[in-house]
């Protein structure tokens, strides 16, 4: 029986217990404070919200070179001869790391990559399914079980609200006019993925307690999601009683697990503290 193994890059933002559950193979991607490349996973997310505090810039983010990938690749080879290696990539057209990941795997003939055409929990929630479909014994081959997983990348739905607009400005992505206007009138810019792009497609209004309740409910209301499992994403700073207010609402509407989902450094670069998210399947 072939044994197959799990990858991808640390902007899925899976947690840990999931990759020692799953034996899923992480390889990071990169923060850049003052020209110092930190491989994310390597410092904590408070480090890039006191980079911006001092400096009142954002930390740039940079992709998985071609290089890493290969020796990523080598080594999990190393350590599981003869494997299979499904590799589930950041979307290619939020990243680079896809179209480096396909230069590296031409160093391989057992190597099979997928674009998730997606990020952080939306990308954690196909990793999971494909992980745990890899684990049954009717999915050993790799070339059936990729089949599937794109079923997965095309079911996917996900959208994140960012916690904090100052470092969507200080990262160019809204105009000082913009984030002026957004600040007075208390908005929230949603950010959905859409055929693997981050869209921004309306606004809230209100405190992050109220946004949070209107945007889980109109999330569950526009997709026939699968109920077994829910993602819910949050960004160090937070507040708990909204966490628990997210947790409440999915489970009134019949979720039978929730799985939280914290963001990285790479992902809090661009959300911010206090972000939410969420990530499903869609029924089709």
């Amino acid at each position: 029986m072939r044994k197959i193994i799990i990858s991808t890059e640390s902007g899925s933002d899976l947690p840990l217990d999931l990759i020692k559950r799953h034996n899923i193979q992480v390889v990071p991607m990169h923060v850049i404070m003052d020209e110092q490349n930190y491989p994310d996973g390597s410092i904590p997310v408070t480090m890039v919200y006191d980079y911006y505090q001092q400096t009142k810039k954002i930390p740039s983010t940079s992709s998985t070179n071609p290089n890493e990938y290969e020796s990523f690749f080598r080594k999990i080879n190393e350590d599981n001869p003869g494997c299979a290696i499904i590799h589930i990539a950041y979307s290619s057209k939020a990243s680079s790391t896809y179209q480096n990941a396909s230069i590296a795997i031409k160093e391989f003939d057992n190597i099979y990559l997928v674009d998730s055409m997606n990020v952080s929990g939306g990308e954690a929630a196909i990793i999971v399914k494909s992980a745990e479909l890899a684990e049954k014994s009717n999915c050993t081959e790799p070339e059936k079980l990729v089949e599937e997983i794109r079923t997965f990348v095309s079911r996917a739905r996900a959208s994140f609200i960012p916690g904090n607009l100052e470092y969507l400005k200080a990262g160019g992505r809204v105009s000082n006019a913009a984030y002026l206007g957004a600040s007075l009138l208390q908005l929230k810019p949603l950010i959905e993925i859409i055929e693997g792009k981050l869209v921004s497609t309306k606004k809230f209004r209100g405190k992050m307690r109220r946004i949070a309740e209107n945007y889980i409910n109109e999330f569950i209301n526009h997709y026939n999601l699968e109920k077994d499992r829910i993602f819910l994403l949050y960004s160090l700073g937070l507040d708990e009683e909204i966490k628990v207010q997210m947790e409440q609402i999915v489970k009134e509407n019949n979720f039978n697990k929730v799985q939280w989902i914290q963001t990285g450094c790479v992902i809090s670069t661009h959300s911010g503290p206090g972000a939410i998210g969420i990530a499903g399947f869609e029924i089709q």
